[in-house]
């Protein structure tokens, strides 16, 4: 299989950027400005941006395999980059005016780095809630929100927020919005000294923002939510994850082969536990690059895949995918600290898997697996397998 350029240097970033800078963005709880930075030299933030814009017209199913690479070395470096590329779909697929078309090629120019704003405080967690309005001021609209959780807020140029779309409009009827930093001002509200993904620097703001409008998309944010922002986030973060699991068997099978060599030549015990942990890697990798090669072959399609993105199955197999995922991260970063035993345990061995367990219990906390599971349960109930 051939790999595209963009993806090798990506994986280049990842050995050469992303690995070294790893510790000190973990232990500092810093942005990972260096991989950014290097993504950005090499014209990759605005790689889903089609070739008539500029960009490199990159699909889906590779952004996938460029955040499994940095996710490998740095698991916060790509969290930043999935996040962001989802921001970027939601405006490639839904931002159809020229406002936006010209947004696009100046985020081709300049490598704008936008970060989403979605989390709300009081609405429990749920993203397809706004109680946060649009007010109209003249030809000015107006917006106060407060978003719990907004990652690298600081170092991004832009932010897309969600929003209540008027005050007489029901929670659910939500607008996106892209606003330049400039347009805003923004309080931090919350410190993030969290146990894990601790480069994605994501405290909370209350930000204040104040725009035109065209520059809230389009479309309905329930479409752009169920056929973009949703497919993209769990596959993409799927993908982080992925990486994350991938680099902790390495450091297993490294450390099971250099027992071997001390006991010279024999069998280690754990060599089971090896065997074991690889089939579910592997089991999670199938799954994982399986839906996002579904997704890029649906979206490419004539219809661009409308039916089959607002249908039961796709979102039960969606679900599927982000809470099968995130507890696979968990459970093999979990069984490669009990092949490395206390020598992984430690944070100064080479065969450390700390920072990859910390890094992976943050998966089922993103749209939270107890939400997704209750959702899920009701869809169930006229969900109907194709097996079954």
């Amino acid at each position: 299989m051939s790999v595209s350029p963009q993806l090798e240097t990506v994986r280049h970033i990842a050995r050469e950027v992303a690995g070294p800078a790893s510790y000190a963005v973990d232990k500092d709880g810093r942005f990972p400005r260096e991989v950014i930075a290097a993504l950005k030299a090499e014209g990759l933030l605005s790689a889903f941006v089609p070739q008539t814009l500029g960009g490199h017209g990159t699909g889906v199913a590779e952004l996938g395999l460029m955040c499994e690479a940095l996710g490998q070395r740095c698991a916060s470096a790509a969290m930043v980059f999935a996040m962001h590329q989802v921001q970027v779909a939601c405006l490639v697929r839904h931002g159809h005016t020229p406002f936006f078309q010209d947004y696009l090629t100046q985020l081709v120019r300049e490598q704008r780095l936008i970060a989403s704003v979605t989390s709300e405080a009081g609405v429990g967690g749920s993203v397809r809630t706004s109680i946060c309005p649009i007010e109209h001021d003249g030809d000015i609209r107006k917006v106060r929100k407060e978003g719990t959780v907004v990652s690298y807020g600081e170092d991004a140029d832009d932010l897309l927020m969600t929003v209540r779309r008027t005050s007489d409009s029901a929670a659910s009827d939500q607008a996106l919005v892209l606003v330049n930093k400039s347009q805003c001002d923004m309080e931090i509200v919350s410190t993030w000294d969290a146990m894990g993904m601790r480069g994605t620097c994501s405290p909370g703001y209350v930000i204040n923002a104040q725009f035109a409008d065209d520059q809230i998309v389009p479309d309905p944010f329930a479409d752009i939510n169920a056929h973009t922002m949703v497919p993209w986030a769990h596959i993409l973060w799927s993908s982080a994850w992925l990486g994350i699991a991938t680099d902790a068997v390495a450091r297993a099978r490294a450390f099971v082969r250099e027992t071997a060599k001390k006991m010279g030549g024999g069998t280690p015990p754990t060599v089971a536990r090896l065997s074991e942990v690889s089939t579910q890697l592997q089991l999670m990798r199938v799954h994982v690059r399986e839906r996002a090669q579904h997704y890029d072959q649906l979206i490419r399609s004539a219809d661009g895949g409308a039916e089959t993105l607002s249908s039961l199955a796709f979102a039960v197999q969606l679900n599927h995918l982000k809470l099968s995922a995130s507890q696979q991260v968990a459970d093999i970063c979990t069984q490669a600290l009990r092949i490395t035993g206390t020598t992984g345990y430690r944070n100064d061995s080479p065969y450390s898997v700390t920072r990859h367990l910390r890094d992976a219990h943050s998966a089922a906390l993103m749209i939270g697996n107890e939400r997704i599971h209750a959702a899920n349960g009701v869809l169930h109930l006229i969900y109907k397998d194709e097996a079954l």
